[in-house]
């Protein structure tokens, strides 16, 4: 073992152990390492350590820590505090799952409303329009149990500062909950949309096993306060409107809810826009990728991924993002009218294709107005013309056209990997002209660091809009915003960025309203 080996001692010696982290040096390709970071224990430790480069060995007087302290974290319990009534959250992906697991493990018994459907009928709404039946604009990639991350490559890796361990509080609970314990040491975790599904069934039965309620078929419409303090809500199901009164509302309710973002600005709630990025989705073949990462080493290693940034002569930032290695591109549309598309991986990674969005940064001053809404007419007007350009199917665009601005007419040797219908289409044509300038411009300069991504026969389809929320929900120092007692939450509201960092704010969310209900006996 080469833990003994750098220490010097024999492996019957070493007695606690476990791996902190996983990663691959693939610099030199014909030299290739993975390098771990481990934790372990044995004796005279701090003689031992001594021998070795400080750069290798750290050594911490501390009692070792074992299980819990390496891959666990303490149990929430039940915390004596008096359950309050109407404790609602809206939206069930990974802000209001985390949130909703954190308070019913305190007791509080919270109730969810989410719009869409639980995970097995979500999944059979989502293959009828996969195959070509309509849109259920309640219940789609975006809508319904675990949020737009279950159909997505299921990335759990985050750039979120995290002081207070709630990042690994977030991979303990999914490894707690089914999936696999290799995502808490792995540099770039991902669990997979077949596994996702499976977890988030079972920490909705653990929610609801503690005393929570989960109500699917359920959304939010508005907020109703009186002297700026929550009152009640009225949501919507089975078509009928119902006023309920709500003592506290945690506001998780995505990226993609634009009609639950004008009832709350007409409602009073404060908002801002936000930049983000729109773009296309690229496909190369994964042994491209995986050659370019890795050499001849490739066939023996996890499939490749990269990541890539470059800024335009004009100053745009073009980059790649939610890369899924052996992937799909899926229709990710919850409107009707409109077309989007997002990247999804199964645990494996086992298609031929490697895809990545290829983003450009949007910010305000391009959305052509001050409303506060504007960033999401902006998505819409380009998703719509997404959705004429190929009937409602993927429009799909070989990157030689792109770049000459004419509709292909046939696939070179790359041939799309998707979940849903597509057909040629001019990608480059339904794009904002700054977005296809820098995306052309952007692909042949990340051709210098993976050869052959601006190869002519890479395929392009769009439009990749759902990069994050068009908006910022205001809040305050105790997460509040202007409305008191409602705390906005996660993607949607604008203080998140994947499946980590969202999960983590619901539980930032949860952590805050427990130590106020605490302060206020």
């Amino acid at each position: 073992m080469a833990a003994a080996k750098l220490l010097r001692i024999e492996e019957t010696e070493i007695g606690d152990f476990c791996i902190h982290k996983k990663s691959i040096d693939a610099r030199r390709k014909q030299q290739i390492y993975y390098v771990y970071q481990v934790s372990l224990s044995c004796a005279k430790e701090e003689k031992r350590m001594k021998r070795c480069r400080k750069n290798n060995v750290t050594w911490e007087d501390r009692a070792f820590s074992g299980k819990n302290g390496c891959d666990g974290v303490p149990e929430r319990k039940n915390t004596g505090l008096q359950r309050e009534k109407n404790l609602v959250i809206a939206g069930f992906g990974p802000a209001g799952m985390f949130a909703a697991l954190e308070l019913a493990r305190a007791g509080l018994a919270p109730i969810v409303l989410e719009r869409g459907q639980d995970a097995d009928s979500r999944q059979k709404a989502v293959d009828a329009f996969w195959d070509g039946n309509g849109l259920d604009a309640e219940c789609n990639v975006q809508f319904g149990e675990g949020g737009a991350g279950t159909f997505s490559d299921g990335k759990l890796n985050t750039m979120v500062k995290d002081p207070s361990g709630r990042n690994r509080q977030v991979l303990q609970t999914l490894t707690d909950f089914g999936a696999p314990s290799e995502i808490l040491y792995l540099q770039k975790p991902h669990i997979g949309t077949d596994c996702l599904k499976k977890v988030v069934k079972a920490i909705r039965e653990e929610i609801i096993r503690l005393g929570g309620t989960v109500l699917f078929g359920t959304r939010l419409r508005h907020l109703v306060a009186e002297a700026g303090v929550l009152k009640q809500i009225v949501i919507c199901k089975d078509g009928k409107e119902q006023a309920v009164p709500c003592s506290r509302l945690i506001l998780a309710i995505g990226h993609s809810a634009r009609d639950t973002f004008y009832n709350l600005r007409d409602d009073g709630l404060f908002m801002e826009q936000k930049a983000f990025a729109a773009g296309v989705r690229v496909e190369h073949p994964q042994e491209m990728i995986g050659k370019n990462q890795y050499g001849t080493y490739y066939t023996k290693l996890p499939a490749a991924d990269y990541k890539l940034t470059y800024q335009t002569g004009e100053g745009r930032g073009v980059y790649s993002f939610c890369m899924c290695p052996g992937g799909y591109v899926v229709n990710a549309s919850s409107e009707e009218g409109m077309l989007a598309v997002n990247g999804m991986s199964y645990s494996d990674r086992g298609s031929a294709n490697a895809n990545s969005a290829i983003v450009v940064t949007v910010s305000p001053g391009d959305f052509g107005s001050p409303d506060v809404l504007a960033g999401v007419e902006f998505q819409r007007q380009y998703e719509r013309a997404a959705y004429l350009l190929a009937g409602g199917k993927i429009p799909v665009q070989l990157f030689g056209d792109f770049l000459k601005g004419k509709e292909s007419t046939a696939f070179g040797s790359v041939f799309p990997c998707t979940k849903g219908e597509y057909a040629f289409g001019n990608v480059r044509r339904m794009l904002p002209g700054f977005i296809g300038d820098a995306i052309a411009e952007g692909m042949q300069a990340f051709d210098r660091r993976i050869r052959g991504f601006a190869r002519e026969d890479a395929v392009l389809s769009g439009i990749e809009s759902r990069t994050s929320s068009p908006v910022r929900m205001v809040r305050d120092d105790s997460l509040q915003s202007n409305i008191h007692r409602v705390y906005p939450c996660g993607e949607g509201a604008g203080y998140a960025g994947g499946i980590t960092s969202a999960a983590m704010d619901g539980i930032r969310v949860a952590q805050e309203i427990r130590k106020e209900m605490e302060q206020n006996g």
